[in-house]
């Protein structure tokens, strides 16, 4: 499925305004690992409250042993700090990386701002080497701005 056949998924998930919050997150997490087929394990961190870590959010895939990354650390906590987008070709090359699984290759992290706050990012894993590229940046960015409007009050 293509970033355009998906975009209208996204929005369908998030407007439903009967389901919990985290469930529609949830269900985001499935739909892009289910229909992108590089997109080996998705999911969110959020910054927790005042403190400078961030917080496994619901995902889709593998479970993981990282449930709180403080800032700075590995390309989410890395994220954190610099409020950037971040596409890393091949995760060997990186000296700040933490190791999620074996089979992880390349990963991309795109902040998710609410009135210009980085209060989160959408996590993404790869099983591909260099599985990622500028469409994948603008489609997550698609994503985190129509998450983002769950968050805003």
């Amino acid at each position: 499925m293509t970033f355009e056949e998906l975009q209208p998924k996204v929005t369908d998930i998030l407007h439903h305004d009967n389901i919990l919050r985290e469930d529609r997150l949830l269900q985001l997490c499935h739909l892009l690992r289910d229909n992108i087929d590089y997109y080996d394990w998705v999911g969110f961190y959020f910054r927790n409250g005042d403190k400078e870590e961030l917080i496994l959010g619901p995902y889709a895939g593998e479970p993981t042993d990282h449930t709180v990354i403080p800032f700075g650390k590995g390309i989410c906590g890395q994220v954190a700090v610099s409020n950037k987008n971040f596409v890393v070709p091949d995760v060997t090359a990186q000296d700040n990386y933490i190791a999620c699984s074996i089979t992880v290759k390349s990963e991309i992290v795109v902040p998710l701002f609410v009135n210009g706050n980085n209060i989160g990012q959408i996590d993404i894993d790869s099983n591909v080497l260099d599985a990622f590229n500028e469409a994948d940046e603008r489609f997550l960015e698609f994503v985190n701005a129509e998450v983002a409007k769950l968050y805003k009050s």
